[in-house]
């Protein structure tokens, strides 16, 4: 089942809010959380307060556990931009936009939960099979050097 969450007219810029969102997708929502809580940016705390509140949704709405979850989409669409005008030289004036965004979140529990410690261990596994890394078996292979010949034999002078 499906559970969201928008956050509308937030007050920062879609394209700064997207670089935290893009972070979160796939992931289970504790791991979410706290990457979250350590990211130091306006944008973080913005997609954490409507991450928790599609988990409060999903726990009192649709009577999911919160353990279950995994974040399927973290968008970030633009809102209504304020325009807004600061006086610059000579009388004339600049413009000034003020930018907001939507945040949506979509929460599933159909999604199958993977962890890191698991994709680690799949691609320890690839690499224990292969004896030497492909960078090394390229450098094993000698090149023959051409025999060289002086300036003089060449028919070259100066």
């Amino acid at each position: 089942m499906e559970v969201k969450a928008i956050f509308r007219h937030a007050k920062i810029s879609a394209f700064k809010a997207r670089e935290v969102s893009r972070e979160i997708q796939g992931l289970p929502v504790a791991a979410a959380l706290d990457l979250l809580t350590f990211t130091p940016k306006k944008a973080a705390r913005m997609i954490e307060k409507t991450l928790k509140s599609a988990i409060a949704n999903a726990e009192n709405n649709a009577d999911l556990r919160a353990s279950t979850l995994v974040v399927k989409e973290a968008l970030v669409g633009e809102g209504p931009t304020i325009k807004r005008f600061q006086p610059k030289a000579r009388g004339s004036a600049g413009p000034i936009r003020k930018r907001t965004s939507h945040i949506r979140i979509v929460l599933s529990d159909e999604i199958e939960i993977k962890t890191r410690e698991s994709k680690k261990a799949k691609a320890g596994a690839k690499k224990a099979g292969s004896k030497q890394p492909a960078a090394r078996k390229k450098s094993t292979v000698k090149k023959e050097a051409a025999p060289e010949t002086p300036a003089s034999e060449a028919g070259e002078t100066k």
